[in-house]
């Protein structure tokens, strides 16, 4: 791999796995219709932390709150249920990652399917942008809502789907508040993104390593890292200020594009 590889791989990475475009689809874009090709287990787990670094950067005071309240160090009684919401929410999120992966892993070789699954997350950000937002705090959410945000999360496995879209766009539909809904999205994404590096990581263990220099492999975990922090920061700002169809309008025209690439193949 060489640096240029890396710089890329890695900020598409860490643009793609917050802003609401599917880091997934996109990689199988990269892949088939720019020719780069598959990193290596071992640069997917370094840029799969950096990414997480990302996360705890961004919401390190949330964080910092749910672990003392985890460890009971405080009776913040607020975090205490935010706690269990995210543990709440990663239940649909684990139950579909495991038992449909055959499945999942088969749709990673579709480029088709990443092109419908763009139009749809388009249209899902699209509808979401002119819902009027709702009120509900961490205070008020129900364990309905962990499962149905984590129910979307689980969805975003199909390449295509965005995992933040998805979160985001089922929580306002709940009637989150947006700061609540974007809080409740990028904390539930922590258990996910590390339980797929933590499989990432064992795979790693029992294949070896890749032969990668080492600078290419920190070269692409920073720009991850400080590429996800932009992407998280924009995303809030965008969402926000309401202006999620901007968002919308790259997915169609990429899903378009790669539909229509797909059908010239055929042709």
């Amino acid at each position: 791999m060489t640096v240029w590889e890396a710089l890329f791989l890695g900020l598409v990475q860490g643009l793609t796995e917050f802003l609401p475009v599917s880091s997934s689809g996109h990689l199988v874009i990269t892949q088939f219709l720019l020719g780069v090709k598959e990193p290596g287990i071992t640069f997917e787990v370094l840029v799969h932390f950096g990414t997480l670094g990302s996360i705890v950067w961004v919401f390190f005071p949330d964080i910092k709150k749910l672990a003392a309240a985890g460890l009971f160090l405080n009776d913040d009684r607020v975090s205490r249920k935010l706690l269990l919401l995210i543990f709440l929410g990663c239940i649909p999120t684990g139950l579909m990652g495991l038992g449909f992966q055959p499945f999942f892993v088969n749709l990673f070789s579709s480029v088709l399917v990443v092109g419908i699954m763009l139009l749809v997350t388009g249209s899902l950000l699209w509808l979401i942008n002119w819902k009027v937002p709702g009120r509900k705090t961490v205070e008020k959410m129900k364990v309905s809502d962990a499962l149905i945000v984590g129910l979307f999360q689980g969805f975003a496995i199909i390449p295509g789907i965005s995992r933040s879209g998805a979160t985001i766009s089922s929580a306002l539909f709940r009637e989150l508040n947006r700061e609540t809904a974007i809080r409740y999205s990028f904390l539930l994404s922590l258990p996910a993104i590390l339980g797929a590096t933590v499989l990432e990581g064992r795979e790693l263990l029992s294949t070896g390593a890749e032969n990668i220099s080492v600078v290419p492999l920190a070269l692409g975990t920073v720009v991850a890292f400080i590429s996800g922090v932009f992407a998280i920061r924009t995303l809030i700002r965008v969402l926000n200020a309401g202006n999620l169809h901007y968002f919308a309008y790259y997915c169609w025209m990429a899903g378009s594009l790669v539909i229509l690439w797909q059908v010239v193949q055929w042709t």
